[in-house]
């Protein structure tokens, strides 16, 4: 089966990369923008000269699903973080794992399961490798024989769909885009549109409680699942599909962020809905960021709940081309599949002039058709919006830093929380890299609280990025614990965020879910030193 090539180091398809000369001339034109030069640019390593470590493991003939093989390991051996693509681009895939299998149905993955147990062979589950928290690294404690990296993918199928209830059982191997092009041909869709979207599975989305398309309501993946089901070593998990219940402590919820650590999910009954066919769109400028932010808190405490409803900072604005007037922008949308929206516009941009905000262009309304499906002003909005994390290849290679992070905060506490972190991080930027760029948007509002998510662009160190990435990262972790917030919104925790996720939960609650693993995984194979040790 051909299909199209993705980069074994960096993010998304390998032929998005830009040429030596493209990424030159880029590289000219950051420095008005971010008001440095960058290094670069640099050439990365072929797939044949990367450095590789040695497979510890060699599976037994009853898995042949499983491989030992040179580009499978690459592959399989790092995330999508900074950190992740910088160690690649440099060639230094060291840490891949012994071992990569891909598993057909779930008696295979049960299989690879029973053996790994007895073999003392940690297994690390892998959907689309989007993780930008190091959740799919082979990097697990001593005592292990070796490491198996096991790719869901090839469970891709939309299984069944129960229309009276709007539920969908889906395998957890599917992408984003094999999903939902199974759901249009019922006229559904599950509406989960994280960045990651085009390579991420849902599976993925479930372990690491994703945040998708909405802005408001149903911001996380957990809000959209009726059912999981999934493999331990001590046997199968499964739910019961329900629209509710108070039977107790939420099965589902223990599974959705577990990260791969207490159970494989093969699949799960999701909520999907009629494809939206009216949409309404509007870009608010505000010439101050304290208004900007009362409007959004205004807004996601209105009752109507936007489909989107994303602030940006004015150099969030910039640096995305939103505008370059130097305004603060709050981008809101609604969407429908039964009724047309300009009472709930007109009543949303009411809202946001109260609070000095201005439309430099009337609101678009847009009406699907089976021609146009989703393009126009919120199709172009969403190619955009996926696009955006090629850039880091780009930024890597051009010997720049830069990464994002993002967290939640209730409203009283959020100015404080963002002048913490706009000095902790410029003042860690200054220090390991001599300056740099940070800008902030919301990417999820609740009624008591905001998600900010982060940029910070900086030079770097040719040799020294992943230094430089740690000073920077904790800068900014320990400014979200000092203000009460969340390590992450959206991310998860894997391994990248362990020690502040240590300091954000309750003994207890960390006692418990260790009790969980000894029970669910007697033998602790499953993604060691993810959430908690083994």
């Amino acid at each position: 089966m051909s299909e199209r090539e993705t980069s074994f180091w960096g993010w998304g398809y390998a032929d998005k990369f830009p040429s030596h000369e493209a990424r030159k001339s880029f590289g000219g034109q950051l420095k008005a923008m971010l008001g440095f030069e960058p290094s670069g640019p640099y050439d990365p390593p072929t797939l044949e000269s990367v450095r590789v470590g040695e497979s510890r493991v060699t599976a037994p003939v009853s898995l042949p699903f499983v491989t030992a093989d040179r580009e499978a390991r690459v592959r399989h051996t790092y995330g999508r973080a900074f950190r992740d693509i910088v160690r690649g681009f440099h060639g230094d895939f060291e840490i891949a794992p012994d071992l990569v299998g891909f598993p057909k149905t779930e008696a295979d993955v049960v299989a690879a399961l029973d053996w790994a147990a007895d073999a003392r062979v940690a297994v690390i589950p892998y959907g689309g490798g989007t993780s930008v928290v190091g959740g799919v690294e082979a990097r697990v404690p001593a005592g292990y024989a070796g490491t198996l990296c096991l790719d869901l993918r090839g469970l891709d199928r939309v299984l069944e769909v129960e229309r009276s209830s709007l539920h969908a059982r889906i395998q957890a191997g599917a992408t984003g885009p094999v999903l939902e092009k199974q759901l249009a041909a019922h006229d559904l869709t599950l509406r989960c549109f994280p960045q990651s979207f085009e390579h991420s599975t849902l599976g993925g989305w479930l372990v690491t409680r994703a945040g998708g398309h909405f802005a408001t309501v149903y911001t996380h993946v957990d809000d959209l699942t009726a059912s999981i089901r999934a493999v331990t070593p001590s046997g199968v998990w499964e739910s019961r599909r329900l629209p509710g219940s108070g039977a107790g402590p939420s099965p589902d919820r223990m599974l959705l962020g577990s990260e791969g650590t207490l159970g494989i999910v093969t699949e799960a009954w999701m909520r999907v809905r009629p494809r939206p066919r009216f949409r309404a769109t509007a870009s608010v400028h505000f010439g101050e960021w304290s208004d900007a932010v009362s409007a959004t808190r205004a807004l996601s405490q209105s009752g109507l709940f936007p489909t989107n409803c994303r602030l940006l900072d004015r150099r969030e604005a910039a640096l995305n081309f939103v505008t370059g007037d130097g305004s603060h922008v709050l981008l809101v949308g609604f969407e429908s599949a039964d009724h047309a929206l300009v009472p709930w516009m007109e009543r949303a941009l009411e809202l946001c002039r109260d609070h000095g905000g201005r439309l430099p262009k009337p609101p678009a309304y847009a009406e699907r058709d089976e021609k146009s499906g989703d393009q126009g002003v919120a199709g172009a909005w969403k190619a955009a919006f996926v696009e955006a994390p090629y850039l880091m290849n780009v930024l890597v290679s051009l010997g720049v830093l830069v990464d994002t992070f993002e967290t939640a905060v209730p409203w009283d506490r959020f100015d404080a929380l963002h002048a913490d972190v706009v000095t902790s991080v410029r003042a860690a930027m200054q220090e390991v890299a001599g300056g740099g760029f940070l800008s902030c948007r919301f990417t999820h509002v609740y009624p008591d609280g905001p998600a900010p998510y982060f940029t910070w662009i900086a030079p770097a160190k040719r040799g020294s990025e992943v230094a430089q990435w740690d000073a920077i990262k904790s800068a900014a972790s320990e400014a979200l614990m000092r203000n009460g917030a969340t390590i992450t919104h959206h991310h998860a925790v894997g391994r990248f965020h362990r020690p502040w996720y240590d300091c954000q939960r309750p003994e207890p609650f960390a006692r418990a879910l260790r009790a969980a693993k000894r029970e669910l995984d007697p033998s602790a194979v499953l993604n060691p030193g993810v959430l908690f040790d083994p």
